[in-house]
């Protein structure tokens, strides 16, 4: 069986970086799960060689879903996937059947690679025309199983234009909506992260992000491509956060700014608390600056950096490394979000369409830009051209200091981001207004000490919360419900005869 394949220092592939650590050290550790268990880069590359093997023996060389939690058959599958020359699709077991039923159809996903959580969820899916990959399960029943037989010798080339994953993000028509990324935007991604950073064989990485978030592909191919150890973060391990640093002796943490609210309440910031981080890096919602000052306190040797993107400009587009100077940039308690990668452009956007100098809506273009949803119509209202380009509307309102600094101020419309899920409250609106008894409902949110919360107020029949909450449960992940659920007879309007969703944010403050 191979344990090595040909590598070009040139290749675009994403998962060529996992090469790079296996030709670097195909003995040491690549993943060190939740259990003690320790797999090596020699171990995953030959497990991911099998299971490649299987997917294109059943013909599966198109996309490939990864249904699994934080196991071997996660990491491996979606090396597998990418060793098939496939697009991987990772989905999450815990999410609602019919949204994942969705994504399955959405990105036409003929093969699911499964550990045994992931294998519960698709026996409830019943997919049909779906193959299954469930290297370590019982019977299947109806599902059908690929045979896993002889291994590939080595990964199937890739184009660069190929599509590496595919993610789904929320959706305003209650769907989410799924994005694809090309080994190129990839590539190029992670060598500006690679100048950014200085990552080290030695290094070991925190792995907090569920694989269905962008931000995972940053742990595993920013430690993969240095050989480094990768370390998934059970959620008990945040009761003593400092502990598990240091049994682990990670030296890499990444996860959302909430994580320090939840370490702070469990007493984990103390001074020097967490000494062997090296680095500290916050991405998927706003960074207050006295959030970063405490962890700081408790990682005295990190440096700290705030990274900002939407999935749909490949994982993180700027980043902003805090120095003694940074308070001074901080707009509204907010760390700045820094400036764009090297290699792309962008424009403000103001409100009436003009372009602005020093605020409005962030566009980007180059090659981190997705080339547009998987399906098309979700493109409308989400690109701009200008000057014979194609840009990225984020729709997050931001501020250019004189420096080029960009300091995030907002969202324009009702996207916001809750724990670090990108939410529309539309699609809450929307999935609540087809509960039982509920007329119509609008979404906000208020500010609380531990982040934003959604508080929903409905009209039509007055309902428990529990109930609301239960049918919820079946179409949106636990992320997304409402804190609160508010019963009006009618919504407040403004002077323009619309719903005064600035009345209602008020009202939902005052609780």
């Amino acid at each position: 069986m191979s344990t090595r394949a040909p590598l070009s220092a040139d290749d675009p592939a994403l998962h060529s970086r996992f090469l790079r650590g296996l030709a670097a050290r195909p003995d040491g550790v690549a993943l060190h799960l939740e259990d003690g268990t320790r797999h090596t880069y020699r171990e995953l590359h030959d497990l991911a060689l099998s299971w490649a093997g299987a997917l294109v023996d059943a013909g599966a060389t198109g996309a490939v879903g990864v249904l699994a939690d934080k196991t071997v058959e996660a990491y491996a599958g979606l090396l597998a996937v990418l060793y098939a020359g496939a697009t991987a699709v990772p989905l999450h077991p815990g999410f609602p059947a019919a949204r994942t039923r969705r994504m399955l159809l959405s990105a036409r996903v003929d093969a699911v690679v499964v550990d045994r959580a992931g294998l519960a969820a698709l026996a409830e899916l019943a997919p049909e025309g779906v193959a299954v990959l469930a290297p370590d399960a019982d019977p299947l029943g109806d599902l059908r199983r690929l045979p896993v037989g002889e291994p590939l010798g080595a990964p199937r080339p890739v184009s660069p234009e190929d599509t590496a994953y595919v993610l789904f993000t929320s959706g305003s028509s209650g769907r989410p909506k799924g994005v694809p990324i090309t080994h190129r935007a990839a590539d190029h991604y992670f060598s500006v992260i690679e100048r950014r950073f200085d990552f080290t064989a030695d290094d070991r990485f925190s792995q907090a992000f569920d694989l269905n978030f962008d931000c995972a592909m940053f742990d595993l191919f920013c430690a993969w491509g240095h050989g480094a150890q990768v370390h998934p973060v059970p959620g008990g391990a945040y009761l003593d956060l400092p502990a598990f640093v240091a049994e682990r002796g990670v030296t890499v943490w990444f996860s959302t700014p909430s994580a320090i609210t939840l370490v702070r309440r469990r007493g984990g910031l103390g001074h020097g608390s967490m000494p062997g981080l090296r680095w500290s890096l916050f991405a998927g919602e706003a960074l207050r600056a006295a959030d970063a000052l405490d962890w700081l306190s408790a990682a005295p040797a990190s440096g700290l950096e705030n990274i900002y993107g939407p999935t749909e400009l490949t994982v993180t587009i700027t980043g902003h490394r805090w120095t003694d100077a940074t308070p001074a940039s901080c707009v509204n308690g907010l760390t700045p979000i820094g400036e764009v990668h090297e290699g792309h452009d962008h424009l403000l956007v103001a409100e009436d369409g003009s372009f602005a100098a020093t605020e409005g809506e962030l566009c980007v273009t180059g090659p981190q830009m997705t080339r547009g949803y998987l399906d098309p119509a979700d493109d409308e209202g989400r690109f701009l051209e200008h000057d014979g380009r194609r840009w990225y509307r984020t729709g997050d309102r931001v501020r250019r200091h004189a420096d080029g600094t960009l300091v995030y101020l907002g969202r324009l419309d009702s996207q916001v981001q809750l724990a670090g899920w990108r939410v529309e409250l539309a699609e809450v609106e929307h999935a609540l207004r087809a509960c039982a008894g509920v007329r119509d409902a609008v979404a906000v949110t208020r500010a609380t000490e531990n982040g934003l919360e959604l508080v929903v107020f409905y009209t039509g029949d007055r309902t428990p919360a529990r109930l609301l909450s239960k049918e919820l449960r079946d179409v949106l992940p636990a992320g997304m419900l409402p804190r609160e659920y508010r019963h009006v007879d009618d919504f407040p309007l403004n002077s323009n005869r619309k719903v005064d969703r600035g009345v209602l944010t008020t009202w939902a403050a005052e609780a």
